[in-house]
């Protein structure tokens, strides 16, 4: 066993692992702009991150009155990201030196996203991290999306390890309050730092108020050190 005990991290994927957000914004503007949609603006998608895309295009039927069906929006949305995602998806450098640190203490991880399990792979795959996540979950994959529970659950039964070893990375209220409300530990690094106030975060074992610009391997590293041995 490792110096951190038996603790297993779960990490989501977009905005926490990867800066996909650019791209998700883009394959949206693109498909709203051809529904009619012609003034979406960044401001407008931070009100959707930590959202699995599937609900995001549910609650855009809603507000925008899009003709074309659910099925036909995900296929679309996700070919058109899929096309973004392997053109460019960069690793936060720190997320990628923090994924290392916990590889070299054999410590168990999962990717646990609300993207489809084509776009998780193929990110996975592009940049080089699908080596360390062997178990992978999509949100397409359990019955309700984030804030529920459901999806890392299902990551800790795949990983074979009990929800209080688990510890979650997350830059979204919604993915928290979804960790919280599994039983887990949660790292949380606001995507949208003006959001680091949301009670969703207060729940977080540890808030990286300042988001991606002040996170670093090894403040978390030494946080799970610290926090296996207070638990021991």
């Amino acid at each position: 066993m490792s110096t951190l005990g038996p603790v297993a991290v779960i990490f989501d994927l977009d905005g926490t692992l990867v800066d996909s957000e650019p791209n998700y914004f883009e394959a949206g503007r693109q498909i709203l702009a051809e529904q009619g949609v012609t003034d979406y603006t960044l401001a407008d998608h931070e009100r959707y991150v930590g959202i699995s895309t599937q609900e995001t295009l549910e609650r855009w039927k809603e507000r925008y009155g899009l003709r074309a069906s659910l099925d036909e929006l995900l296929a679309e949305t996700n070919r058109r990201y899929l096309e973004l995602a392997r053109a460019a998806t960069r690793v936060y450098p720190e997320m990628r030196k923090f994924v290392e640190l916990l590889a070299g203490e054999g410590v168990s991880m999962a990717v646990a996203s609300g993207s489809s399990s084509e776009a998780i792979e193929a990110i996975l795959a592009g940049t080089g991290l699908g080596s360390w996540f062997t178990t992978v979950v999509s949100a397409q994959e359990v019955a309700h999306g984030k804030p529920a529970p459901d999806i890392f659950l299902e990551a800790a039964r795949r990983l074979d390890t009990s929800p209080a070893d688990c510890v979650v990375l997350e830059d979204s209220a919604p993915g928290s309050a979804a960790a919280h409300a599994a039983g887990m530990r949660c790292i949380a690094i606001p995507y949208v730092a003006a959001q680091a106030d949301d009670p969703a975060f207060a729940t977080a074992g540890l808030l990286v108020r300042g988001g991606q610009a002040e996170f670093t391997a090894r403040a978390a590293f030494d946080w799970l050190v610290g926090s296996a041995a207070a638990s021991s």
